[in-house]
């Protein structure tokens, strides 16, 4: 038995002990990667559905799991028989629509960044899970779960630094799509570490700039890499993020604090180590899913045994809004230089 598929319907008991029935949206990369962890990974989980606009893809995933549909159209997914709750994997745009539909259906959703990539939308969501009267998205910000960087918010938490003053961040990759445009370095990108200072320091955002090289890309037309982005929180604290998406070696994830009695850094990736022939040296992680292998493990644990009991984990869908808000001003000190004041709306239940 279900959760109801039918919209506005109430959510239905589920034997107890039995499988949470996924819907996966999104065929892609990320989706073949949550298909895979919810599958063979995750314990109390299955897939019920996977939809993608390219059937033939949707149905290469759902293959070999047993009662999984393969559908092209979100909606077939969510209300297809078995589906409890609904992973988002598919492209920013569509994920506005698929979470209003999921709310409506009184369905839990894990959705990847971004939530919505405009605020306004990002809003229409926060919003509509209000009218459904209980928490019922959790965003996929998955540095939350990575075990540095809780290590980190439980230092700073314990304020054992004193009081964070700096926070310096890398972000580097191997290389970038052919379709990544500049923006995308701020909404695609930094996004992550505009989610994860906020929750790091418990502080909101309130005003960004951009630093950008004169010079373009070689082979990248309108794209200015690598670039600092430089934000400001409402605590007092100024972060910098360098964000480099061609760096051709790897991908990295570093993060500093500078406090009022110490420093603290996370992301150095000291695993194996050789020395050889006059040289040491170890492994660069080459893409983000290898990277926070882990931390997605974590993540989608976390995420069904929160659902299983009612409940929501990890980033909420105000912190998804957030984080639209952050990048949209982002993107605005980008194209103009200028240092960008952020303001947030209210936020619903607080005066």
């Amino acid at each position: 038995m279900s959760i109801s598929g039918s919209p506005s319907g109430a959510p239905a008991a589920r034997p107890t002990g039995a499988p949470l029935g996924v819907a996966v949206l999104g065929a892609g990369a990320m989706g073949a990667d949550h298909v895979h962890r919810l599958d063979r990974v995750v314990s109390g989980a299955r897939v019920a559905a996977v939809a993608d606009p390219d059937g033939e893809r949707a149905k290469t995933l759902a293959a070999g799991i047993d009662g999984c549909l393969a559908v092209t159209e979100p909606l077939a997914a969510l209300d297809a028989a078995g589906v409890d709750a609904v992973l988002i994997a598919s492209p920013g745009p569509a994920h506005e629509a698929a979470l209003l539909a999921a709310l409506d259906r009184g369905l839990p959703v894990l959705c990847e960044k971004p939530m919505v990539p405009d605020p306004a939308g990002a809003l229409r969501v926060v919003a509509a899970e209000e009218c459904a009267g209980r928490p019922l998205v959790s965003v996929g910000f998955m540095r939350r779960f990575d075990a540095e960087h809780q290590r980190l918010k439980a230092l700073l938490d314990a304020r054992e630094l004193g009081e964070p003053r700096l926070l310096h961040c890398r972000h580097r990759n191997l290389a970038s799509h052919p379709y990544f445009t500049e923006e995308m370095l701020i909404s695609d990108s930094v996004a992550h570490e505009f989610d994860a200072a906020r929750w790091l320091l418990g502080q909101e955002i309130t005003a960004v700039q951009v630093f950008r090289p004169t010079a373009g890309l070689p082979g990248h037309d309108g794209l200015n890499d690598p670039q600092l982005v430089v934000f400001e929180t409402d605590g007092g604290v100024v972060v910098d993020v360098e964000i480099l998406a061609n760096g051709g070696f790897g991908y990295q994830v570093q993060t500093e604090a500078v406090c009022t009695r110490g420093t603290a850094r996370i992301g150095e990736a000291h695993g194996l180590m050789t020395n050889i022939a006059g040289r040491w040296g170890g492994e660069i992680a080459q893409d983000y899913l290898t990277r926070f292998a882990d931390a997605y493990d974590r993540e989608l644990r976390a995420w069904v045994a929160a659902t299983r009991r009612g409940a929501t984990t990890g980033a909420t869908s105000w912190d998804g809004y957030a984080a639209a808000e952050v990048c949209a001003a982002g993107v605005r000190a980008q194209r103009t230089g200028q240092r960008v004041p952020i303001t947030l709306a209210p936020r619903p239940g607080r005066s």
